[in-house]
């Protein structure tokens, strides 16, 4: 654990680029090999950059636009940003142009820095046009373009620009939410906000500078900005950027980080991957894998009692070096911690993951947070819960009046501290719904349902605004219900539905790689999409995955009834956001007809 703690992001990079110069610090993937930059080269870009940015007339106060998969350049300019006293303001290439549009309108950006070339043909016209919109760049165009970024970079070097030195509360970006209920909100971040985050983990993470992690977490969404990029830079520690989601496992070996940071889908594809990869297997490594699982989990159980078996100790050592070690190697053979966060994590993941002998610690924030709330740690963590607070920061669960509730008691999220945000951007209707005074404390309401229990740890159980009543007068919060009924290797997207409805149904994106391997041994023998959605046997085999995954639900939890899809979910036909959650007023206008005929059928 470091005792270092920063004033600001760029008191911050300035330090820990003097500190750890020589230090490797982003690798990037080129003609088959990583290539890596150090703390100083990353300093000197960033001089250059601010320069840059100087001379297009940013000033403090002005808005940087980005928009940009993680990328030297991304990191570049986000502390050239800060170290103007303007604010940065990313978004991703995954987005539809009509949102880029709408956050460079609303946020007012002077400047935008394209990745692509593709992307710069799409905004090269926006100025003049779009809000205050004056400059585009792009990281990808050659140096002899006008309009590159490295040829703004080397004007910048011609003409150095002192770094500013902003206060606490002086605001260093803005961070859109990804509007799964309407248009996206621009939180506006201190550089206060962030330092509290990355101070805190500096208290009670054992992070060093010898620690590597695999970025593939966007940094424009908050738990990769913070967690992983601020944070591993202020501890001099290195980022391998991955190539793509589709690359990891190539990635992985190349890069053999120490750490991972990740969210709760890329898990899951872990346990998935392992249970499909297993069934195939002969009926001795079968045996072996369960055998050691169940070895694990007995040992877990005693350790959480406080209690150790030398017997099972000795067979978890075996089975570690036989099955576990394998798993692991596939992560480049170095992980010491793993990461979770951005949405929950099953607890049945959670274990099996844990019994791999790979410690995921599971957090809890969100954008408005900074984003970290409370987070699992060594020395104190509890599977299944989020953990708990990070110092600095206070949780409470309140009621519908905002009154603190009783240890154990259901209720809404509410949380002080030097992580809450300053306001969402001209939107002060918007900030006057989520901040309150608690006791002369100023809390913010996170909209998410949880309980403290008598040690401290935090468990989340659902959004407020994705809670519906059946017609019975229950609730159903539908998202944990999704992921449960996800673990299955037949279920590749869930959409549980039944507000106002006698009972729940489902929307179902099949696993079709796995289901068509099923289908040729019931002698299926049209395996295209369309055939395998439209056999009777496809069918019953669903809800037969719906109800042994769902076995736990409350009855009147359970879809009684399922529809299959074809296409999935996506960022390209606005039915995900970027960080992939479902936007679930998309799905039911799209679907409605299919959700419609499951009650009248």
């Amino acid at each position: 654990m470091s005792t270092k703690q920063f004033t600001s992001l760029v008191d911050m990079q300035e330090t820990s680029c003097k500190d750890f110069a020589n230090n490797k610090l982003f690798g990037t993937k080129r003609n088959g090999n990583y290539e890596w930059i150090t703390y100083k080269e990353f300093a000197e870009k960033v001089d250059q950059c601010r320069a840059a940015l100087a001379a297009l007339g940013v000033t403090k106060g002005n808005k940087v636009a980005v928009i940009a998969d993680n990328r030297v350049e991304w990191a570049v300019a986000a502390y050239a940003t800060y170290g103007l006293n303007a604010h940065y303001v990313p978004m991703y290439e995954s987005q539809l142009p009509k949102d880029w549009k709408f956050i460079i309108e609303d946020s007012d950006a002077v400047v935008l820095l394209a990745a692509s070339t593709s992307i710069y043909d799409s905004t090269k016209d926006w100025p003049g046009e779009v809000g205050q919109l004056q400059h585009v760049l792009c990281f990808d165009a050659p140096a002899s373009e006008e309009h590159s970024f490295a040829a703004h970079l080397k004007k910048g070097a011609q003409n150095p620009v002192d770094s500013a030195s902003p206060s606490a509360d002086e605001v260093a970006g803005l961070i859109y939410t990804s509007g799964t209920t309407g248009k996206p909100k621009g939180v506006v971040l201190s550089h206060g906000n962030f330092i509290s985050n990355v101070n805190a983990i500096h208290k009670v993470f054992p992070m060093s500078d010898e620690d590597v992690s695999l970025s593939f977490l966007p940094w424009a969404h908050s738990f990769g900005q913070t967690a992983e990029l601020h944070v591993l830079l202020s501890m001099g520690a290195g980022l391998g950027l991955a190539e793509s989601p589709r690359t990891l496992l190539d990635n992985f070996a190349e890069v053999r980080p120490t750490l991972l940071f990740s969210v709760p889908r890329v898990f899951n594809r872990i346990y998935d991957g392992l249970q499909k990869r297993m069934a195939k297997e002969s009926a001795f490594k079968k045996f072996m894998f369960q055998r050691g699982i169940a070895v694990a989990t007995e040992r877990r159980k005693l350790t959480e009692q406080g209690k150790s078996s030398f017997l099972l100790n000795l067979q978890y050592r075996i089975f570690d070096k036989l099955v576990f070690s394998k798993v692991r190697d596939r992560f480049g053979g170095r992980m010491r911690y793993a990461f979770s966060g951005g949405a929950a994590l099953s607890k049945e993941v959670a274990e099996f993951i844990d019994n791999m002998n790979i410690v995921v610690f599971e957090g809890y924030g969100l954008t408005e947070t900074s984003p970290i709330v409370c987070a699992n740690r060594p020395g104190s963590q509890k599977i299944g819960t989020v953990g708990k607070t990070i110092p600095g920061v206070e949780v409470f669960i309140c009621d519908e009046n905002q009154k603190v509730q009783a240890t154990g008691t259901e209720g809404e999220v509410v949380v002080v501290g030097p992580n809450v945000l300053q306001e969402y951007h001209k939107r002060p209707d918007a900030t006057e719904e989520v901040i309150f005074d608690l006791n002369g404390k100023r809390a913010f309401r996170t909209g998410d349902m949880g309980r403290l229990d008598d040690q401290g740890y935090l468990s989340i159980t659902g959004r407020f605004k994705e809670q519906y009543k059946l017609e019975n007068g229950k609730y159903v919060v539908p998202s944990p219900l999704e992921e449960q009924l996800k673990l299955s290797g037949f279920l590749n997207q869930v959409f549980v539905y039944g507000m106002n409805k006698p009972y729940n149904v489902a929307l179902v994106v099949p696993d079709f790689p796995a289901l068509e391997e099923w289908a040729k041994d019931e002698g299926i023998s049209d395996l295209s999409p369309e055939g395998l959605i439209a056999n009777p046997k496809v069918h019953a085999k669903i809800g037969d995955e719906l109800a042994q995954y769902g076995a736990e639900f409350k009855g009147y939890e359970r879809p009684k009834k399922w529809a299959l899809l074809k296409d999935e979910f996506s960022v390209e036909n606005d039915m995900m956001t970027p960080k992939m959650s479902i936007k679930r007023r998309n799905v039911i206008k799209t679907y409605q007809s299919n959700l419609d005929e499951l009650y009248e059928s």
